[in-house]
């Protein structure tokens, strides 16, 4: 199968184009676009209820992803995430895990999968939350976010940055969750708890995140007053 990426980075979309019959993309629920009218579409919870239902609470993933399948050579699938945002695609080689932040994830081939995985008590103070997914396997992996998306390789050294805007990492990365500065700077700098990823590896990181946008927003709504 081949992918396009189409409208990066504002209002991303993914087309795949299927190579021959019985190849397969596992999409996020709601996340369909468009097909071809002779794709097969089937829903189900992949690893069963309770595998399913951890990714549901834990992970901000659907319980119900849609599995579609090719019936003949040149068959499309359009996908896209809810946000407005960018679209990025991982092979995955079977070795390297990738990490990805509450809602992150899009799509994948059948033979990558998805778990959850406790990120210790600090996530609860971190944008990534206390559970971070995790996705194992050999395939094309698309996760997406609202904004821009932004790939940093972290070395010696390390690497900070903002809690809410980390989208995904690679595995070979540790973080601690730490505040910017002391305690006048976490209260009046804005910039609140960071991330500081230590070791080898990859991190994604979003240009825009939905909480400052509702803070941003929430000062022009109209109130009404009472008289």
């Amino acid at each position: 199968m081949r992918y396009e990426m189409l409208d990066k980075p504002d209002f991303a979309m993914v087309k795949v184009t299927f190579d021959q019959p019985g190849e397969q993309m596992v999409v996020e629920s709601a996340a369909m676009v468009a097909r071809s009218s002779a794709m097969t579409m089937e829903t189900n919870m992949r690893g069963g209820l309770l595998a399913a239902a951890k990714r549901k609470m834990l992970g901000g993933e659907s319980i119900f992803q849609n599995t579609f399948t090719a019936t003949q050579p040149g068959e499309t699938l359009f996908f896209a995430p809810a946000p407005e945002g960018d679209v990025e695609l991982l092979e995955m080689n079977g070795q390297v895990p990738l990490f990805m932040s509450s809602g992150a994830f899009l799509a994948a081939a059948p033979t990558v999968n998805l778990d959850t995985q406790w990120g210790g008590t600090k996530g609860f103070f971190s944008g990534t939350g206390m559970f971070l997914l995790k996705a194992e396997g050999v395939g094309p992996l698309f996760f997406s976010c609202y904004g821009g998306l932004h790939a940093i390789d972290v070395g010696p050294g390390g690497y900070v940055v903002d809690t809410s805007h980390v989208v995904a990492f690679t595995g070979g990365l540790n973080y601690n969750v730490t505040k910017l500065g002391g305690l006048k700077s976490l209260f009046f700098s804005g910039e609140g708890l960071v991330c500081n990823f230590q070791g080898q590896g990859r991190v994604w990181i979003s240009t825009r995140n939905p909480a400052s946008l509702a803070t941003f927003v929430h000062q022009y709504r109209p109130v009404k007053r009472s008289n």
